[in-house]
């Protein structure tokens, strides 16, 4: 089989349950690894709560050139302990990765894999299945602001959002050659410009220009109230969406109760043709960290995503079906209702793709 990557991957667990998934995740990626030869490498990175607090180094010095010259992905757990209440180092190790390697591209699955896990009526698996982008570089998350008379009555807090022409383009010329990748018809970019005007209407003009470019792209626009409302009225109406860096963040997890929970719920954040970061999106759940009962799936899912930007569309498909099987048959974790294991989870996965389904 020909190697189109070098496929070089950093391992970064982080903190509390992430360290726990990404223990699964390593079985996986080595299986698969060997069974097809895909020339994985992967190198461990110790960046997180416990090295922070040892040393106050979030990334370490050289770590984004490192990353950018050596390696092709880096496979992320989560961020968050209750010993750095400020989470001042993962703002500086996640969001130093998103901004550092403008990774602009966040992208969600939202997908219902058993029509048990729907908390809507009459909706499941048919109709619950799409596709979110989030623009990961600008807006409110680029921590331009300040506050003046902190602390006093009279305090004044301002964040700036920063929207460029650049960037909303490229998230949407994205999402809609996404579309056009996969066969999906309808690209549905959601904003608020009726109260948000400049931001909103640089999203509106940008929209209207990049969709000439794809005639056989249905495009529609929501703003983002309604979009939340027909998450939960009508997601069948949905097929690709696209949104700033706020409104897609909370979108997703919206979308991510759709699915299940966030136990299932994966993300890819990436620079096409460059390096791309993936990360299940559950965060590091410190109350369930040592029972062994953290759902791995997620941390599954995000390989899919992982191996499939890593030129390995068979294998990302392989363990996908794996992970759905898991999801329909398998032993299911106390999130999804069970009294399972992590471990039994993995063991459950690793034998359909042992088997090969």
């Amino acid at each position: 089989m020909a190697i189109a990557r070098r496929r070089r991957i950093a391992v970064v667990p982080g903190d509390g349950i992430g360290i726990e998934v990404l223990t699964e995740q390593k079985q996986l990626l080595a299986l698969v690894n060997e069974q097809r030869k895909l020339g994985l490498e992967l190198v461990d990175k110790d960046w997180g709560a416990e090295r922070w607090l040892k040393e106050k180094v979030g990334l370490p010095k050289g770590s984004l050139e490192d990353l950018s010259a050596n390696y092709d992905a880096v496979t992320f757990g989560a961020l968050g302990d209750p010993r750095v209440p400020d989470m001042a180092h993962g703002r500086e190790i996640l969001l130093g990765m998103r901004q550092g390697l403008d990774l602009y591209a966040n992208m969600r699955p939202i997908r219902c894999l058993d029509d048990v896990l729907s908390p809507l009526k009459g909706k499941g698996e048919k109709e619950i299945d799409f596709v979110c982008f989030r623009e990961n570089t600008e807006d409110l998350y680029v921590s331009l602001g300040g506050t003046f008379k902190e602390g006093s009555v009279d305090e004044v807090a301002q964040d700036i959002s920063i929207n460029t022409r650049k960037g909303v383009e490229r998230i949407l010329r994205y999402a809609f050659e996404y579309a056009k990748k996969t066969g999906r018809k309808k690209v549905t970019m959601t904003d608020k410009n009726n109260a948000v005007r400049f931001g909103g209407g640089l999203w509106k003009r940008t929209f209207a220009l990049v969709q000439k470019d794809f005639p056989d792209i249905e495009a529609d626009h929501l703003f983002v109230d309604v979009a939340a409302m027909e998450f939960v009225r009508q997601p069948e109406r949905f097929d690709v969406v696209v949104g700033n860096n706020l409104f897609g963040d909370i979108l997703t997890d919206l979308g991510a109760a759709l699915m299940g929970g966030l136990g299932l719920a994966a993300s890819a954040n990436v620079h096409p043709g460059r390096i791309g970061l993936f990360e299940p999106v559950h965060g590091s759940a410190p109350d369930i960290v040592g029972k062994g009962i953290a759902n791995p799936l997620a941390a599954f899912s995000t390989a899919s995503l992982m191996l499939d930007f890593l030129d390995a569309p068979l294998e990302a498909k392989l363990i996908d079906d794996a992970v759905r099987l898991a999801v329909k048959k398998g032993p299911k974790t106390p999130d999804l209702g069970g009294k399972a294991k992590t471990a039994d989870v993995t063991a459950f996965v690793l034998d359909a793709v042992s088997s090969g389904l």
